[in-house]
């Protein structure tokens, strides 16, 4: 399997088993599929939804260390490091130390700068860990450098996220505490504003409002989000299970079988010292049978529970990416609201024109329009006068809605186009990930299995010398 160092983003197959070493320089200056730097679209075939890499970012996360040791204050720092050629980074290899929280203030602000990008989870902080004091252990610290070095990686393979001026300062400021200040006093974009659509009614814009006229196209992503999401949870549990029965450190359950074949192996020892004839056969036996055991376990710390811990975390980012579709939604509803809301605030404007010009009451309009001319009579608001002033008032309505439903439908449709170029790098990444995720599963049972026929083997040829008189 690829290295931190070769993990290289680009084209992923699944049937070529003797893939030749992937070369940076090649598949990273516009031959490799995943990080072309052409920005016409018409030059390699590429639709106006695909996604465009300028250049590449190959991100590690390494060297946990402990500060401030001796303190309440006391945290563990990671090396962020980098190999670059955007033209964003002021050199090619940045690195720099950050704390989990550095790592925190990344994320939360891309979430806001980025709203339509498919932004990584963070591992959850609050863990027990940090009630017991563990989070100091070498296993914690070591679980989650795994967990930001993947969060990293899918910052790193985003071709927006990749360039953005935050993430450059993760990697190379040396006064990154200044930086995340400024950041929050002078954000890249403008604070937005509160528009019409934020005054207008909860009866209006509520939670369970759905999309009147949905996009084939999103309800396929959302159907495909949903069967991946399916059969990683279905994943999970199996594996989980798995995990229990092989070792789950629990000898009362029944069912761990490293401890089983320890157990066995301790009881062929003493049957061995009941055989006399036999008592050295028996010994190697056994400790083949603690060596098969040893390996059991081996193979859970090195290849499950990293399995297991990989899938959690990919389950987490599909969640990012079904968060971006729901928000999509959100934009075309928000533009289907309005634009009803504005067809009502016509339709009235139009009534009490039809009305001052006699050609019409409140007559088949309804029931609420049959009432408001009935508030408007107990009120003494009926005459003529208060209708063209209330006309006035809905014309400025009127064309503010006008303008609201125009920005809302633009802001929609952007969003479309954005969400399906999302889609798209969301599906380089994850079928890499998965790639990577299951070639290490692969490579980590044949580690197990060819290391077990070693063991058995050996214990074959003393077997066989046991003569046995009949």
């Amino acid at each position: 399997m690829l290295g931190d160092d070769d993990d290289v983003f680009d084209s992923v197959t699944w049937e070529s088993p003797n893939t030749p070493a992937y070369d940076i320089e090649e598949n990273f200056l516009g031959k490799g599929p995943g990080f072309r730097q052409s920005t016409a679209d018409s030059e390699d075939g590429r639709g106006p939804h695909d996604p465009k890499w300028e250049g590449y970012l190959i991100t590690s996360v390494k060297d946990p260390v402990k500060e401030l040791a001796e303190t309440k204050d006391a945290y563990v720092s990671y090396l962020v490091s980098a190999k670059t050629n955007l033209s964003i980074f002021s050199t090619p290899n940045p690195s720099s130390r950050r704390r989990f929280q550095d790592f925190v203030f990344l994320r939360e602000h891309l979430v806001r700068n980025f709203p339509a990008c498919v932004v990584p989870a963070l591992p959850d902080k609050h863990r027990l860990e940090y009630i017991t004091g563990d989070r100091f252990s070498p296993e914690f610290m070591e679980r989650r450098r795994l967990d930001l070095h993947r969060f990293l990686q899918r910052v790193a393979r985003h071709p927006t996220l990749q360039r953005s001026t935050l993430v450059r300062a993760f990697f190379e400021s040396t006064e990154w505490h200044v930086h995340m200040h400024q950041h929050i006093a002078h954000p890249p974009g403008p604070e937005p504003t509160p528009g019409i659509i934020d005054n207008i009614s909860d009866t209006l814009l509520n939670a369970f409002s759905r999309v009147r006229k949905p996009d084939e196209r999103f309800l396929s992503m959302r159907e495909n989000v949903d069967k991946f999401e399916e059969g990683l949870l279905l994943s999970e549990r199996l594996w989980t299970r798995v995990r229990s029965r092989t070792n789950d450190g629990n000898v009362e359950s029944g069912e761990d079988l490293t401890s089983d074949y320890h157990d066995l192996a301790v009881a062929v020892q003493g049957l061995g010292f009941l055989e006399s004839g036999i008592t050295d056969p028996l010994n190697h036996f056994s400790n083949t049978l603690l060596e098969f055991s040893a390996l059991l376990r081996h193979k859970t710390q090195t290849t499950t529970d990293p399995f297991l811990i990989h899938l959690h975390s990919l389950l987490t980012y599909s969640h990012a990416n079904r968060a971006v579709l729901k928000l999509r939604d959100q934009k075309q509803l928000d533009f289907e609201e309005l634009s009803d809301y504005l067809s009502g605030v016509t339709a009235e404007r139009d009534r009490l024109a039809a009305i001052i010009s006699g050609h019409a009451g409140s007559t088949g309009l309804g029931i609420g329009a049959y009432i408001r001319d009935r508030v408007d009579s107990i009120r003494g608001a009926d005459d003529d006068r208060s209708r063209v002033e209330k006309m006035k008032k809905l014309d400025v309505k009127i064309k503010e809605l006008q303008d609201a439903v125009t920005t809302a439908h633009e802001t929609s449709d952007a969003f479309s186009d954005e969400t399906l170029r999302e889609q798209a790098v969301f599906q380089y990444s994850k079928e890499a990930e998965m790639k990577e995720m299951f070639g290490n599963l692969a490579d980590g049972e044949i580690e197990f299995y060819k290391s077990a026929m070693e063991e058995w083997e050996r214990i074959i040829p003393i077997i066989q010398r046991i003569r046995v008189d009949v």
